[in-house]
């Protein structure tokens, strides 16, 4: 059973102007969430599935198609899969609004995800850095996950998720006694030079 990394790639880039999730940064062009991808396969990672846009499959094809030839820290050649954020996974009952053509959120693009995760994964954005140590933690946490019904995450201090330079939207986790309590989505969150940040 392969321990999946799931990168929701199909955002339009609106805030951004253009389609962060490719624009590159490394030296020799590399994009954001081949970082990512890279600490994910050190730390036991087996699988890479993308969510994206049917539109965005050619270029994805040029820009990691390559991984298909790499290898996993076991040694095995590195699942990679492809899945479409679409309506087609939308459940009947729900009416989607008549115009509406942009993908829904979070919820709705692991819909799309699951025919090709069959075992524990993780969820990234493809244009956030988490760094290594956090693929380190949660690929030992998945594996000692029970094959139904538990879940696990990586929890950052919200100081050091927010900008400078603008604002963000944060899911804000209370811990009590050791588990999460409480997730409230805060809108607007910036940090300040002074080190404070926006009240929430």
């Amino acid at each position: 059973m392969a321990v999946s990394l799931v990168i929701m790639a199909a955002g339009l880039g609106s805030r951004y102007g253009g389609s962060k999730q490719v624009d590159g940064i490394g030296p020799n062009g590399e994009i954001l969430m081949e970082y990512s991808i890279h600490d994910a396969l050190r730390a036991g990672f087996d699988k890479v599935v993308f969510i994206i846009k049917p539109e965005m499959r050619e270029m994805m094809d040029e820009l990691v198609g390559y991984l298909k030839e790499k290898k996993t820290a076991k040694g095995q050649p590195v699942q990679v899969a492809y899945v479409y954020q679409d309506y087609t996974s939308v459940p009947d009952f729900y009416h989607i609004p008549e115009g509406r053509t942009k993908p829904f959120g979070t919820v709705h693009a692991l819909l799309c995800a699951e025919p090709e995760v069959d075992g524990p994964f993780c969820v990234i954005n493809a244009d956030d850095y988490y760094g290594v140590d956090a693929y380190r933690t949660i690929y030992e946490e998945l594996v000692k996950l029970p094959a139904e019904g538990k879940g696990t995450m990586v929890g950052y201090l919200l100081k050091n998720t927010a900008s400078l330079h603008g604002t963000v939207s944060r899911g804000v986790c209370k811990v009590k006694d050791g588990k999460l309590d409480t997730i409230q989505e805060a809108l607007k969150v910036q940090l300040y030079p002074d080190g404070h940040l926006t009240d929430l």
